[in-house]
């Protein structure tokens, strides 16, 4: 919410500097985001009068003027602007001036013709983006007088970010109010007497949706004049808040939803056909918006229709057939009260976002359609002239929001703000606040203005008392609250402990939305049944993730885009899954691998990271859980991962996870390049861990047999350590693969594995005898089960 301070004084003018309002606001909840001159810095302008103009003898497009800046003569200046005119006001760049951009007006001769100066468009001084010529003033601006003085450009303009919550501060009244409210001021707010109506004409309205619209007011405003102009007051006051004037009916409704909070529209009355229905679209109905753009419309939006077709995305935009243009002389006024769970979402949903839906979605005060009504008619009465007609006001009571009366207990206010507040004070703060309030033996019921969306429990009554007692004035304590000391199971996994030992090993952690796009999901998780978000954030956002990947590889895309070609990240957090018509969450840690293996480096070959890098990294992650021999990583295929480099983590049977490269089709889909490597595992089965348990050192030397052995080319490694971990006796403390070897001298459809045995015994040195005997142990367990044969 943008706004002019020199307009918020209008209602209330606390004796506080900018400075301390900005941060009053912000302190109270209302964060400010920026204070900003209503133009920018220039120097040197006054008002100037046009006394004469005649054409540049050596320039068709070029006049020469005599102008009047109040001085003791009259300043020769050139201009090509096709507007100036004799007896026009007008704004001067005199000699010496310094305009936006660091311009300076220096004495020169256009053509042979002397110019001591120069009149300014709007666009020159910063006051718009562009102009067609130059500012033309009112007739009885002050001639000499500085013109940033004259048009107060030095007021800041004064941008709120607003939450959510609070719908009521959408507007100069909203904002006025909490002014009043903390500074103790007084509001003035204008005079609006209801409006006397000229003639008779009514416009039928019907309410089809009353649960939407539950309250719809119409006036038709007869014969106005089509060649009026919006004020110059009006239209600075919309600049000042980030609005472009358009035309006065436009302008006026922009003038009353920036003052008042109110969204208005204004149909072309005889666009309009039979009457007004307030009704939901029908699917493929098609509708030509104010900016031009089609849309197609679906059953669950709100429309304004006629008899005989949609005119208006209700609370959103209007539409063009029907908007007013230069030629209209008679209009129709709407102020409606629309529900916010009818509006929000709508306008995202079709690519639109506008002042009106910023505020229906969020909730507009649903008693304000009347007087809102009675001020735009009395504006425009002033402005373009015409006959008014009475209000048609339509209302379904039963579906209009009510008031709740909430209970205040005094002993709450201390607990949850931590300082004793006296009752005087606090039903003086809801008093001020507009809240109808009375005693009772604990404390208080108050009742919520009509533009209180946002106060429904006890907790948001003691936040407003909070933030309006000032929470400086809350002194800081410790807390006694009773603290206790969570006791973690020493098997527990520690999952920082993990997130430390990945970046130990050079990963990154990334933390992304859980929303992710459909077309994303599509692809990375195609066997989860879509959670659609019935209010996502954007059009990209609309899926709850069923995977932790999707997050990571948007992290590895942006981070190439941008030359980082070697990518090491992890993530851990929530999943969904949708099962039995249930959601369910699962918490999951995920890695992702591509590039190199290692950091360019002197010392280290350059190598692309493989399926046994990330291999590696989860496997010392699991080490923090048990002993490695209670996981597997087992070959299996998976619809995202590559079918020959894929498998799924199991412990003792169960499955953990998964982990391999990213599937060619999924890396196209992606536009992604090869070598991307994953892995996700399940949090909740690795929650459980071993104990380390001590085991005394041996005194006594260490013992390794080496042995070459020929297996089937597709056997898997793990399927040899299972043979050897069963059948070894208790001296063999340790096996590794230290070679595999294809080629010469070995059968295609062999393969060599060398492997060693580290053998050792606690109570004394191993005689040959011993070492040949376990290792004939192995050698016989690993020919009878997997028929592996010493290569010769």
């Amino acid at each position: 919410m943008k706004f002019s301070e020199a307009w918020l004084r209008e209602w209330v003018n606390p004796d506080i500097t900018t400075a301390q309002l900005a941060d009053q606001l912000t302190m109270a909840g209302l964060e400010v985001d920026s204070v900003e001159p209503a133009a920018p810095p220039f120097s040197g302008v006054v008002v100037g009068e046009v006394l004469s103009r005649a054409p540049h003898p050596d320039a068709d497009k070029l006049s020469v003027c005599s102008v009047d800046i109040g001085g003791d003569a009259s300043a020769p200046i050139v201009c090509g602007a096709s507007n100036v005119a004799a007896g026009m006001k007008v704004a001067v760049a005199t000699v010496g001036a310094k305009l936006p951009g660091d311009f300076k007006i220096k004495r020169a001769k256009l053509r042979g013709v002397e110019s001591l100066g120069m009149i300014c468009s709007a666009a020159e001084l910063g006051l718009a983006d562009s102009s067609d010529g130059i500012l033309p003033l009112p007739a009885d601006a002050p001639v000499g007088r500085d013109f940033r003085d004259y048009l107060v450009l030095d007021d800041p303009c004064i941008d709120v970010d607003l939450t959510p919550d609070r719908a009521d501060c959408l507007s100069v009244a909203g904002i006025a109010r909490e002014v009043g409210v903390l500074n103790r001021a007084e509001v003035c707010e204008p005079a609006i007497d209801p409006v006397t109506p000229v003639i008779d004409d009514v416009f039928d309205v019907g309410l089809d949706a009353p649960a939407a619209c539950p309250r719809y007011l119409c006036r038709i405003l007869r014969g106005i004049d089509a060649t009026a102009e919006t004020p110059d007051w009006m239209v600075e006051k919309l600049r000042r808040s980030g609005l472009r004037a358009i035309s006065p009916v436009v302008d006026v409704t922009n003038y009353v939803l920036l003052e008042l909070g109110q969204p208005m529209h204004g149909f072309d009355l005889t666009q309009l056909n039979g009457g007004i229905r307030v009704r939901m679209a029908t699917n493929g109905e098609t509708l030509t918006m104010l900016d031009g753009s089609d849309v197609t419309l679906r059953d669950d939006t709100l429309v304004i229709a006629d008899h005989g077709k949609a005119l208006a995305m209700a609370g959103i935009m209007g539409g063009a057939a029907s908007g007013v243009t230069g030629a209209t002389r008679d209009v129709l006024l709407e102020s409606a009260f629309f529900s916010p769970l009818a509006i929000a979402g709508k306008a995202r949903s079709y690519g639109l976002h506008t002042d009106s839906s910023h505020r229906f979605e969020r909730g507009v005060d649903y008693a304000l359609q009347r007087r809102a009504m009675e001020r735009a008619t009395a504006l425009l009465l002033d402005i373009v002239g015409g006959r008014p007609g009475p209000i048609n006001e339509v209302v379904a009571d039963d579906e209009l929001p009510t008031c709740t009366p909430v209970a205040l207990r005094r002993t709450r206010i201390q607990r949850l703000l931590g300082v004793a507040i006296d009752d005087a004070t606090v039903s003086d703060i809801l008093a001020r606040l507009g809240m109808q309030v009375s005693a009772t033996d604990d404390g208080w019921q108050a009742s919520a203005p009509s533009a209180r969306f946002d106060i429904a429990i006890e907790a948001d009554l003691i936040e407003e008392i909070g933030r309006v007692y000032g929470y400086a004035n809350i002194p800081a304590s410790l807390s006694s609250a009773p603290v206790s000391v969570a006791i973690r199971p020493e098997a527990a996994f520690s999952l920082d402990a993990a997130k430390r030992l990945l970046a130990q090993r050079g990963y990154q952690e990334a933390i992304t939305y859980s929303f992710i796009a459909a077309e994303i999901a599509a692809v990375l998780t195609p066997g989860a049944e879509p959670i659609k978000l019935a209010n996502p954030i954007s059009a990209d956002m609309s899926d709850m993730r069923a995977s932790i990947w999707p997050g990571l590889i948007q992290t590895l895309g942006y981070n190439l885009a941008r030359q980082q070609g070697r990518v090491k990240v992890f993530e851990s957090g929530l999943t969904f899954i949708r099962r039995d018509g249930q959601i369910e969450q699962h918490a999951k840690l995920a890695g992702l691998v591509c590039g190199e293996a290692d950091a360019e480096q002197w010392g280290l070959a350059t190598r692309r990271a493989d399926f046994y890098d990330i291999k590696a990294d989860l496997e010392s992650v699991l080490a923090q859980v048990a002993d490695a021999a209670e996981f597997r990583f087992e070959a299996a295929e998976h619809a995202v991962l590559h079918p020959g480099q894929s498998a799924r983590i199991l412990r003792d049977g169960v499955p953990v996870g998964w982990i391999g490269l990213l599937h060619p089709a999924a890396q196209k889909a992606l536009d992604l390049p090869g070598g991307v490597y994953l892995f996700e595992v399940d949090l909740v089965t690795l929650s459980t861990g071993g104990i380390p348990r001590f085991e005394a050192l041996s005194k006594f030397p260490a013992i390794r047999r080496d042995f070459a052995l020929v297996v089937d080319r597709d056997l898997p490694f793990q399927a040899v350590l299972d043979v050897v971990r069963d059948a070894a006796p208790d001296v063999v403390k340790d096996v590794q693969l230290f070679d595999v070897y294809t080629g010469n001298n070995i059968d295609s459809g062999l393969k060599s594995l060398a492997l060693s045995l580290i053998l050792q015994e606690s109570s004394h040195t191993l005689t040959d005898a011993e070492v040949e005997q376990a290792s004939a142990v192995v050698l016989q367990a690993l020919a009878d089960r997997l028929a592996a044969k010493l290569r010769e």
